[in-house]
């Protein structure tokens, strides 16, 4: 990969993603998996720096909001923030085989404007300046709605969920994979409810709306970005026709 970004945003966020995934890679690699923990900090440490580093060096005049960094109040008067998750799917990373993590990297400048997510280990990243093609139709009417879910610790939801609608859980890692996993037609929607902040979903849902996706609030409200308490606990990401049952169900 070329050390000279993209002019563009979106451009500028698929290779600052993918080079935070491929030194992830390689640190894999090096360290191993004989001490997960250790493996798991310093893939946080080594990408929040790299994207920290490379953002002050090509876009020193924005402001930054990231999982693994001190938040700064002058970010909420910033007409650019850079929303970035340095390692999304900690967890999964620190695990051999495994490839539902990510690296996020969001631009917000009133609304997402664009966006990233590196799938390092499935040698994909899926960015707003080429979105995918919308994911192909589901099934046949009646099947089971299949939606992704936690692999550990999926929201209480999703079973009173089950109860209103045919749905078949699909269990994986990171909150990004989970909403790359919608965009490609993996799996036809996402729900979570159990507590999130800006950076585990901005880029993601970028690259989900501009395939062309439904994204909001579970209660069917925006998405807000860059708040003051970046705490955003739950959404929705599913296909378009599917969002008005879906929501339904979910308020009722």
């Amino acid at each position: 990969m070329t050390d000279l970004p993209p002019a563009t945003d979106g451009g500028f966020a698929r290779w600052l993603a993918q080079r935070a995934g491929d030194m992830l890679l390689k640190l894999r690699e090096e360290m191993g998996y004989a001490d997960p923990d250790k493996l798991r900090k310093a893939g946080d440490r080594l990408s929040h720096e790299l994207l920290v580093e490379q953002l002050e060096r090509w876009r020193p005049a924005d402001a930054i909001l990231s999982e693994e960094g001190a938040d700064s109040a002058a970010r909420l008067s910033a007409e650019r923030v850079w929303i970035v998750d340095p390692l999304d799917g900690t967890r999964e990373f620190g695990e051999e085989g495994r490839a539902d993590w990510a690296v996020h990297v969001a631009l917000y400048a009133g609304r997402l404007t664009a966006g990233a997510v590196a799938l390092p280990a499935q040698h994909c990243v899926l960015g707003t300046d080429a979105p995918p093609p919308f994911p192909p139709m589901p099934g046949v009417q009646g099947e089971p709605i299949r939606m992704a879910a936690s692999r550990t610790r999926p929201p209480a939801l999703l079973s009173a969920l089950a109860e209103k609608l045919p749905i078949e859980l699909v269990p994986m890692g990171s909150a990004g994979a989970k909403i790359a996993a919608v965009i490609d037609g993996a799996v036809d929607a996402y729900v979570h409810a159990g507590g999130q902040y800006e950076w585990d979903s901005a880029a993601p849902v970028a690259v989900a709306l501009a395939t062309g996706l439904h994204a909001s609030r579970i209660d069917g409200t925006t998405l807000e970005y860059n708040q003051p308490d970046p705490r955003l606990p739950d959404l929705v990401v599913c296909r378009k026709a599917l969002a008005p049952s879906l929501l339904a169900a979910i308020n009722s």
